[in-house]
């Protein structure tokens, strides 16, 4: 697989599987940053661990050079951040166990073209080289502009496969902003119970970025806890960690649909809704 940029890896945590890591990958994640992935498509890590024939494959897509740094890497250059950020990804496949970690090397301001970045191109070759069942994607309401231009980018690589080539489902996922005000109807509940280790084990790998106060894995398990106690659903007993997504499967199935339509409309039945208990209360 020849990818873009020269820095550009793939990695297998199991040196004696690669010749079958690739074609082994069941599900997919495509995320922005170093660790995006492990709170994003944890579901889809869970999985795959331990579970055989299916693989879990990561796609990282910047090259974390730009990454915030404090404590002990405060000082760090860019070019040290970077090498550290990679090796914390390589470090989160091992203990999850991916069949692949796939880096890509792009600069976060590279990807805002998608005309130019060279991104779209990417995916597609990683996505039929693989062939997924399951995608997992940044969500079109995230608030950070890499993510958005990652999940642009992936929707428009995965609308160039042929139909025996694209996935079973797509999903849309939690990072930067949650989807707490998705409909119900609207919104997948994807149950991650009984893995809390495991999360605690993704995140605490990606030392340079909690080790200064900033404890994503934490706040992950912690969302993931608040889901399934808020969330109305038939299992929220039995569930004690949900991840939430938005199913984006449309958007590849209808390749004319427009993904900020597609995300509007889900926005107006959010509006509708709060503005709808409060009008007919006032009556």
């Amino acid at each position: 697989m020849k990818l873009r940029n020269p820095g550009a890896e793939i990695f297998f945590p199991d040196p004696d599987s690669s010749g079958k890591a690739l074609q082994s990958t069941s599900h997919l994640a495509i995320g922005a940053h170093q660790d995006d992935i492990e709170i994003m498509a944890f579901h889809g890590i869970t999985e795959c661990f331990n579970v055989t024939p299916r693989g879990f494959t990561g796609v990282t897509c910047t090259n974390g050079a730009g990454s915030p740094r404090c404590g002990a890497f405060a000082n760090f250059s860019d070019q040290e951040m970077r090498k550290q950020r990679q090796e914390e990804q390589r470090q989160a496949a091992i203990v999850g166990r991916y069949a692949a970690m796939i880096q890509l090397d792009y600069a976060s301001a590279a990807l805002r073209d998608l005309n130019s970045s060279g991104l779209p191109d990417d995916l597609a070759l990683i996505l039929k080289s693989t062939r997924p069942k399951k995608v997992y994607l940044h969500n079109l309401a995230d608030k950070h502009p890499t993510h958005i231009a990652c999940v642009l980018a992936a929707i428009q690589a995965l609308r160039t496969l042929s139909p025996e080539d694209q996935p079973e489902i797509v999903y849309g996922c939690e990072v930067w902003r949650d989807l707490d005000w998705v409909p119900d109807d609207a919104k997948i509940a994807l149950n991650v119970s009984g893995h809390a280790q495991l999360g605690q084990a993704l995140l605490s790998v990606f030392e340079s970025q909690i080790s200064g106060g900033k404890r994503y894995d934490l706040a992950a398990s912690g969302r993931r806890r608040a889901n399934a106690v808020f969330h109305p659903s038939h299992f929220t007993e039995q569930a004690e960690e949900l991840c939430f997504a938005v199913d984006l499967t449309s958007l590849i199935k209808t390749p004319t649909t427009n993904p900020a339509s597609y995300i509007g409309d889900l926005i107006d039945r959010f509006k509708a809704d709060v503005v709808g208990q409060i009008s007919k209360r006032l009556q």
